[in-house]
């Protein structure tokens, strides 16, 4: 999986020297790729990996991903992304936009506030509803503006994504055959029950050019406004989907952390502001997915780390489960509530229903 040893350029990008200043850098690591922060800016490179969802291998697909990356992400999150930097051999120094072979390649951004990642206010308590509506909102707006793409039925689309998540699951040993096995049988037997709403959507123009990573780490709060950035740049597959399927991301992601009063929220204001509640029978199916992409992903994660895995493991296997209680069958229900105009019923039924799926 790693196909290349960059620890010249790690080395290189951990020296504040390189980039003009005088103060410590601070590296954060995801499994596939490395921001270094340094005063007022954050240097992004691509790890060099090839996944069964990603090729970072070479020196140059790296920088036609971070090109890429920039050019995609400038419209979600204006002013936050500033230029790409080719990194080169020049006699025995690495040196940055200049002639001479080409080693790797990082990406220029400014840094911003840690803490105003979503991931990090939903930690701190920091959520409210006004900000998830206002994400919602922009999701929403996002989403009718992306590009129609027809390449494949909705169900084919999906279809893809599905096998995209075997082929992960198989990269680690996190999880047995067996369980491995009941999981893919179940997403192909809700793949089959929903096929046909799936297709109609694809016709309806749902399918779409999208984000392909829309959870709470990838939104930060960027002058002032609700910013959506580190959108999938290496693979249009994975990003070229349902509209839902992006957005059930988020709602997955809220929902494993213990917010489902925001999932839910997120949900109807993004279903009012974009009229799509035809698809909101599939939300569940779509999250289920979602979180297998999670598991598999922190299960590769696991393969790769160096230290101890145990806390690795038990997020994977936390997904995995997410995952199959989100693909149970679940009987109907109605719950209906009564009451004299302005008595509260709004109130009583927006508490509710998160704590019942609705």
């Amino acid at each position: 999986m790693i196909t290349e040893n960059q620890d010249v350029v790690v080395e290189m990008l951990k020296n504040p020297a390189s980039h003009g200043e005088v103060g410590p850098v601070e590296t954060i690591e995801t499994h596939i790729s490395r921001i270094f922060l340094v005063g007022r800016r954050a240097f992004k490179m691509k790890r060099a990996v090839k996944l069964p969802y990603v090729d970072f291998s070479t020196p140059a697909l790296r920088l036609a991903a971070s090109e890429k990356e920039v050019e995609l992400n400038s419209a979600t999150a204006p002013g936050l992304y500033l230029d790409v930097h080719s990194i080169t051999r020049a006699g025995d120094r690495l040196v940055l936009d200049e002639p001479g072979e080409l080693v790797d390649a990082v990406i220029e951004m400014v840094r911003f506030d840690q803490s105003k990642l979503l991931d990090r206010m939903a930690a701190a308590g920091e959520l409210t509803p006004a900000l998830m509506t206002g994400v919602a909102r922009m999701i929403a707006h996002y989403h009718r503006g992306a590009e129609v793409i027809h390449a494949s039925s909705g169900s084919a689309n999906i279809g893809g994504v599905l096998e995209i998540n075997s082929a992960g699951f198989a990269t680690s040993h996190v999880f047995d055959r067996k369980e491995i096995e009941t999981l893919n049988a179940a997403f192909r037997d809700a793949l089959s029950r929903h096929a046909g709403l799936l297709d109609r959507r694809e016709a309806a123009g749902r399918v779409r050019r999208c984000h392909g990573d829309l959870h709470l780490r990838n939104i930060c709060v960027f002058d002032g406004e609700p910013r959506l950035f580190d959108c999938i740049e290496f693979n249009d597959q994975i990003a070229t989907v349902d509209v839902l399927y992006d957005l059930a991301f988020l709602l997955m992601d809220l929902w494993h952390r213990g917010f489902p009063q925001f999932a839910n929220l997120v949900m109807n204001r993004y279903l009012d502001d974009a009229d799509d509640e035809d698809g909101f029978v599939l939300l569940p199916f779509l999250m289920a997915v979602r979180a297998a992409v999670r598991a598999h992903v922190t299960a590769t994660q696991v393969e790769e780390a160096s230290q101890d895995s145990t806390k690795l493991i038990a997020e994977a296997r936390s997904y995995f489960h997410l995952a199959q209680t989100l693909l149970a069958e679940t009987p109907p229900r109605l719950v209906a509530i009564g009451g004299l105009s302005g008595s509260g019923k709004t109130t009583v039924a927006e508490a509710l229903a998160a704590q019942i799926g609705a």
